[in-house]
């Protein structure tokens, strides 16, 4: 009963800069985010009739993007696009742009999917509240990589994995971050008996639990939990300073191998050369980067492929040496010069 609020406590603040009681583990991301951008939603709606508008870039996430067209659909309200430039991502003053009187939910990434760009957290989330929005940060790809102050930038509600570089391991679960001052604004849309007030009084209607317990929906995912437990407190023991500076060295390390290795097969950097706007991961560009990537598997290599023609390097600092990242730089060089 209790694992989904103290892993959440203590994730936040190993990882996530955040104080007590506004952190809960629980679903995988993809719900976890229906149910933070429908609450936000509905609570802005509430409030103010106008604002019935969603802002979200076209850059963002499959999942990210799919949802918001679904709680559009769902909620009767319209969708603001930002269509950002692929090679910084969203910048403060694409959202500004994008703000309006009627926008109630803002949802963006921390770093960007495909490039790996970090954006402004501070200013985007300035920016948001200056217009009376809400948003919600996807920390899907920054979360154990990047040092993250949700407090301290005022975040309203933010949605993570736990399987890349919080290393939980396939299907460990998402988490949720809902600011300790919105938790009884909102009414997360997903009613079920671990979220009620009083789960084992088998009351006849819903009534939600106090603080975050109430975006809990179901039965809490216990064992999956485990390995993420274990692995909070590795990240706890390393220091979020210690891993940003190792992702740094790594990401810098695969840069310059592939300017080296890379290049002359006509491979491009697809991410930030500025180490400091740049997350864990860097992709690379290549017209036949399709058939590599399934080369790659088939001898054990295993990045991402990222359409149209992106290769996706993502390097966990916990886990990935400087060796292994050569070896893999070399396999991509060694299958471009054979398909050549």
């Amino acid at each position: 009963m209790d694992e989904p609020v103290r892993l959440g406590d203590r994730l936040a603040e190993v990882v996530l800069g955040a104080g007590p009681g506004q952190t809960v583990v629980a679903d995988s991301t993809s719900v976890m985010i229906y149910k933070l951008v429908r609450a936000a939603l509905d609570a802005q709606g509430r409030s103010d009739a106008r604002r019935d508008e969603i802002v979200i870039d076209r850059g963002n996430f499959p999942t990210d993007r799919f949802l918001v067209e679904g709680i559009a659909a769902e909620r009767s309200a319209t969708i603001r696009w930002i269509e950002p430039d692929p090679a910084t991502g969203v910048t403060p003053a694409d959202v500004e742009a994008a703000l309006s009187p009627r926008t109630a939910v803002v949802l963006l990434s921390h770093v960007a999917y495909r490039s790996g760009f970090i954006a402004d957290a501070a200013a985007i989330t300035d920016a948001v509240h200056r217009a009376g929005a809400l948003v919600v940060w996807d920390l899907c790809h920054s979360a154990g990589s990047v040092p993250l102050e949700l407090d301290a930038w005022g975040v309203d509600l933010a949605v993570g994995c736990t399987y890349k570089y919080l290393n939980g391991g396939p299907g460990s679960p998402a988490f949720g971050y809902v600011r300790a001052g919105l938790q009884d604004r909102l009414l997360q849309p997903i009613w079920g008996w671990m979220g009620a007030a009083d789960p084992f009084g088998m009351t006849e209607s819903y009534a939600p639990a106090s603080g975050i317990r109430r975006f809990i929906t179901g039965t809490p995912p216990i064992l999956a939990m485990q390995p993420l437990a274990a692995m909070v407190e590795v990240i706890a023991e390393a220091g979020m300073g210690a891993i940003r500076a190792k992702s740094v060295l790594l990401t810098e390390f695969a840069a310059a191998l592939a300017g080296r290795l890379l290049a002359p097969y006509g491979v491009e950097l697809a991410s930030p050369s500025d180490p400091a706007v740049r997350g864990s991961h860097i992709t690379l560009n290549h017209p036949r980067f399709r058939e590599v990537t399934a080369a790659l598997w088939e001898r054990g290599v295993i990045p991402d492929f990222r359409p149209p023609h992106g290769l996706r390097i993502g390097l966990s600092p916990l886990s990935t040496s400087f060796a292994e990242l050569q070896a893999g730089i070399e396999a991509i060089r060694d299958v471009l010069a054979e398909l050549a």
